[in-house]
Parts: C-alpha cells; structure tokens; sequence
C-alpha cells in the first residue's frame, strides 16, 4: 500500500558535511536524492557539518496510536485525528514506515473488529491524501476468533494488509476471571460491557478451543496465497514457537522467555523486541529483559511496541552500554526490519534505494529532520535553519 504523494512534494537536494551511515560505517561523505530516492549528481546542497545522516527508521509494531485515538477509555476522539497526531509523531523520531497493531478479537472495543474496519477505513482515506509517514496496519488476530474468519480474509484482501500476527489473551481472561474479578470489570468497562457480558465472551472463546489449531492453519494456507507476513506475539515457550513455525508463523515477536527465542533461532525465525524494554532495562510487565537477549544473539530487530522515541533511544543505549557499535544498533531499527517486512528499497542509504532518511544531532543525539520517500516529514531544531537558507524553489514544507 504505497503512499500517494503529490510531484510538488520532491525536493532535489544534497546533504553535505554529515557523518553518513553507509556500508555498516559512519563515512564523511554527502548523500543526494531527488525524486523520492537516492541518487548522484550536482543539487543544491545543505550543511550538514555536526549531524548523523542514517536509514529511516522501520518500526514493525507500535501501538502509541491507541493513546491519540483514545487519550482516555472514555474519551474516544475521530479515528482520522488520532491518524494524524500518530503521523506527526513518529515522523518526529525518525520513523518513515510504521504498522500500526490493530487487534482483531473477542475481547470488543477498539480491540474489536468492527473497529478494526473503522480503522482501516479511515486509514485508506488518509494515506490517500495527508500521509506523511508509510501507515500501514499490522493485525494481531486472536487466536479464538474462528467465528470471524471470512471477515478477517476479507479485511485482508481489501485493504491490502502484508502483516498479521497471532496473539492469545484467553487464558489471563480465565485467570482475571477465577481470581480477579476487579481487574476483569476494568477490562470489560474499555470493551463497554458489563461484567457478566464479558464472562460470557469469555466462555464462549474457550468453548472454540478445540476448532482453534484448524482456523490457524486455514489462516495460514490463506495468508501464503495472499502473500501475508505472519508470526506470533507473547510466545511464552519453546513449544509454542515451535507450533507456530511449522505452520508458516515465522516471526517471533516479544517471546516472554528465552527458550521461546532460542527455538526462534535455532529454526531461523526473526525476533522482535520492544525498544522501551532496552531503553528501560528491562520488561514493563516482567517478562525478559531485551538487553540479555540481544547479548545472547537472540534478537533481530526493536520496534516501538508503545512508545515511538524509545527507537532511536534505544540503538544509542545500545552503544553507550558496549553492546553494539552504532552501526548495528542501527540496523536493528532500519535495515533488519525491512528485511524481516521484505521491503527491499528501503533499511539502507544507496543509490536508487526510496529516500528514507533521519537527520540527527551530533551532540544532542536529537532527531531534527525526518525524510520519507524524498518529502521531509519532519524539521526542527538547527536543522531547520540550515534547510531555510535554500532558495524558495527548493524548500519543502511538510504539512
């Protein structure tokens, strides 16, 4: 689902003085794009000189779009505000393509997928005439939802979506629901049910349990055809995994535990962690910490999870505490995930490769100029003075 981008928004220009990120290795060199990619030839230049000129950030999963939606359970505002407040933040911390993980399940709400479609919805409208930053959905499909099948297909196919994730909440429902029947009521207060309405969805998933591994291996027969990637969230084991990645589920995204992620590896399936776990040394809710496994080799990319500048911050913990050079830590937010997402014109800063790129300082390590697909998102900051001097011709300005 490629973003339409109107032929004014293509600056031709040539970053000069910057330290950029090409080849694995900070190099003192310029980098030119024109079009909406990278390319070669005299432009007019920008002066860059103190400034870090590295791949744009692809964030496979992030959520913060819930909080700009819903700043609070009660006080939903247009899904299309929300978009946009979502567009403008992460396009100010150096993301230029992000799924957003939109929940299909039983548990109702803004989970549910009547709202899924709404979402959905309104984000083709809006990647059709405001996108800043490449929007695209990634569904995190309850594992009991086999009623839903032929809508969730559907869904798929007419709005083009490339990434779906499997995700089972069931079981701390039955565990809210036997031992903590406060925690259940807050949770069916969000979904705008009663708590006796809740139970009875409750019970009604569990009774799918028996129909559960047929739907995920019908989905997955679909998704092959479909072209669809596809993995599982919260693998709490390596047995899980393993089920996972004999049907064709291959990304292992926030493993809870270790052996869930050596099984990932041992297999060759790409893991995912959340970069406010490495930010924050360590899980919000107590799982692994995402530092032990990326000293352990056991964790291909970070992503937003909830929080988008934790992304950047994270690459630069990562440096600051030896585990990576920049380069790599780099890599784990740019080039990794687009691989991971097959998405090969973008992750690395070559000629003819879609230009996607962060401007950041230096000194303060702060983000002040985002370009996505040769339009800059973002611009704040010295940065902004030294784009200003360019003749009026030439300038952008994001909207």
């Amino acid at each position: 689902m490629p973003v339409s981008l109107s032929p004014v928004s293509f600056p031709s220009l040539r970053l000069t003085g910057a330290s950029v990120l090409r080849d694995g290795a900070l190099q003192a060199r310029s980098i030119a794009f024109a079009e909406g990619r990278i390319t070669r030839g005299p432009l007019p230049e920008v002066d860059l000189s103190g400034y870090l000129v590295l791949p744009g950030i692809v964030d496979l999963h992030g959520d913060a779009f819930e909080r700009h939606i819903a700043p609070r359970p009660s006080a939903p505002f247009p899904i299309e505000t929300g978009l946009r407040a979502t567009d403008r933040e992460a396009a100010a911390n150096g993301v230029t393509t992000a799924w957003l993980a939109q929940s299909w399940s039983w548990e109702g709400g803004a989970r549910g997928p009547e709202f899924t479609l709404d979402l959905l919805a309104a984000l083709a409208l809006y990647r059709r005439d405001h996108a800043l930053t490449d929007l695209r959905v990634q569904i995190r499909c309850e594992t009991h939802t086999v009623e839903t099948e032929s809508r969730l297909l559907a869904a798929i196919r007419d709005h083009g979506i490339d990434y779906v994730v499997f995700n089972n909440h069931l079981e701390e429902a039955v565990q809210m629901m036997e031992t903590r029947r406060e925690d259940l009521m807050i949770w069916a207060r969000k979904a705008g049910r009663s708590l006796p309405e809740h139970m009875q969805i409750v019970q009604e998933a569990r009774r799918q349990a028996r129909e559960v591994p047929r739907f995920l291996c019908r989905l997955a027969e679909q998704f092959d055809a479909l072209g669809v990637t596809y993995g599982s969230h919260d693998d709490p084991d390596g047995e899980t995994r393993e089920t996972f990645s004999m049907i064709g589920a291959k990304i292992c995204e926030f493993p809870t535990a270790r052996s869930a992620a050596a099984l990932a590896r041992a297999v060759g399936d790409p893991i995912l962690m959340g970069a406010p776990n490495v930010v924050r040394g360590g899980s919000q809710s107590g799982n692994i910490a995402a530092e032990e496994l990326i000293r352990a080799g056991l964790c291909d990319a970070l992503v937003s999870d909830y929080y988008y500048p934790a992304l950047h911050q994270a690459a630069f913990a990562l440096v600051d505490r030896g585990l990576l050079p920049l380069a790599a830590a780099w890599e784990m937010i740019s080039t990794r995930p687009a691989e991971i997402l097959r998405l090969p014109d973008r992750g690395r800063l070559e000629p003819g490769m879609r230009a996607d790129m962060v401007v950041i300082n230096a000194e303060t390590r702060a983000i002040e100029a985002t370009i996505c697909g040769g339009r800059i998102t973002h611009l704040a900051g010295e940065a902004a003075h030294r784009f200003a001097t360019l003749p009026q011709r030439t300038a952008m300005a994001a909207e």
